[in-house]
């Protein structure tokens, strides 16, 4: 599974605008929905908060994996923040979340969208991509950090 492939450059955003989060799921959420327009941004963010309310997907050391699964979507799809100020996302240490990964999946990929969330959180397990995350100068450097991180792991 390479999350490369369900991540387009044009998911990545190299400096998220909001410091809430339900602005930062709705940012995460509308670079996606360009390619699937017939998703509301509003539902979608409603997904990803019904989601956050069974426990927080911020997972501590500045990550948050926000994830859910709409009807009718035909393959996983993932974008990419990063926020350099940190924002609050009632993350499982307390702090500031400043890289985000959020997958949407089809209602019936149970097994894939649990490959592809347990990937994203071993890549993130190592500091040293996480730091290369949070110092590229640009959205084309972030993505070519995760493409060759997900090549390695």
């Amino acid at each position: 599974m390479k999350i490369a492939e369900m991540l387009k450059k044009d998911y990545v955003i190299e400096s998220l605008t909001t410091s809430t989060k339900k602005d930062a799921l709705r940012e995460l959420a509308r670079v996606i929905l360009h390619d699937h327009p017939q998703y509301e941004t509003e539902t979608v963010v409603k997904v990803l908060l019904d989601r956050e309310k069974l426990g927080s997907t911020g997972i501590g050391d500045g990550i948050a994996i926000p994830h859910g699964k709409l009807a009718m979507l035909d393959r996983l799809v993932v974008s990419f923040g990063r926020s350099v100020e940190g924002i609050d996302f009632n993350a499982m240490d307390g702090r500031p979340v400043h890289l985000f990964f959020l997958l949407l999946a089809p209602e019936n990929s149970a097994g894939l969208h649990l490959k592809a969330l347990a990937k994203i959180s071993r890549m993130l397990k190592d500091d040293g991509f996480r730091r290369q995350l949070i110092d590229a100068s640009t959205k084309e450097e972030i993505y070519r950090i995760i493409e060759e991180k997900d090549n390695f792991c």
